[in-house]
């Protein structure tokens, strides 16, 4: 069985999403719901998922605890809380008395969207990651390449928050260009307490045309610097839906991976993520 370490959901009809903008973004501008995923999901032998968030809105979170309580596919969720705050310990512990609060796994800010290429390393933030690390719980980092420097300061000031690197750290696959993004991933997985998420990739790859040779030489980057247990699967359904379907998503992950023995491939499949997000 696989685990589904990263997806999303969305219905439009109880807040927008204001990032989908624009011709391009069209075909997922609708409502996206567990349901749709599942049948989806468990046809290809997803039989867990996290459930990450999408926006920066404190009611989201809440509202993914209670889907995760009410349905058996969600195992986690990776939620979002103001990491600037104070009070961020005190926010994270009530977050876990709310119903469905229990399948609180890690926290997420989207800082592919700061302008401050440094902002992890700022104090009030640093502050607020150690508080999830204090809690038990992971952070999933989403950064563009440049980003990624300063994301390897903040990995290794707090050996004992364990990072997720979303999407393998937004790499420019399209341009079919390796550095510098390589070496600064390379640096980052050479600290113990980093992960990576095998996910993202089609939709960093040109939309139209992408062939799984495209997607090879940024695959073969990080499974040799995480290794199999610290490389998890992750659709990024429904975005990944711009340009591909979810069964040739998870398809791609064994396409990637010919040479891997059963054992290595069920890390990447679901050992990993379920080790991690503790599901």
């Amino acid at each position: 069985m696989t685990v589904d370490a990263h997806h999303h959901v969305w219905d439009l009809t109880v807040r927008d999403q204001d990032w989908i903008t624009g011709p391009e973004l069209r075909p997922i501008r609708r409502n996206f719901t567990l349901v749709d995923l599942e049948g989806e999901a468990r046809a290809v032998g997803v039989d867990r998922t996290v459930l990450v968030q999408t926006i920066t809105v404190a009611e989201e979170t809440p509202e993914f605890l209670a889907l995760a309580e009410e349905n058996d596919i969600v195992a986690g969720v990776v939620g979002w809380t103001d990491l600037t705050s104070p009070d961020v310990a005190d926010a994270l512990a009530r977050l876990r008395e709310l119903p469905g609060g229990s399948y609180l796994r890690g926290i997420r800010h989207q800082v592919q969207g700061e302008p401050d290429p440094e902002w992890l390393l700022r104090p009030d933030v640093r502050r607020g990651l150690a508080a999830v690390g204090e809690a038990g719980l992971v952070y999933d980092l989403l950064v563009l390449p440049h980003q990624l420097p300063a994301s390897v300061k903040a990995a290794a000031s707090l050996p004992e928050l364990t990072f997720v690197l979303d999407h393998l750290g937004k790499p420019p696959i399209a341009s079919g260009t390796l550095e510098p993004w390589a070496s600064q991933v390379r640096a980052l997985a050479a600290l113990p307490n980093t992960v990576c998420k095998l996910s993202g990739m089609v939709t960093e790859a040109d939309w139209e045309n992408w062939r799984v040779a495209d997607l090879r030489p940024y695959a073969d980057t990080v499974l040799e610097a995480f290794g199999p247990d610290r490389l998890m699967f992750g659709s990024d359904w429904p975005v990944c839906t711009l340009a591909s379907t979810y069964a040739e998503v998870r398809d791609v992950a064994h396409a990637l991976t010919p040479d891997l023995g059963d054992h290595e491939r069920a890390q990447i499949l679901e050992g990993t993520a379920a080790r991690v997000y503790r599901l």
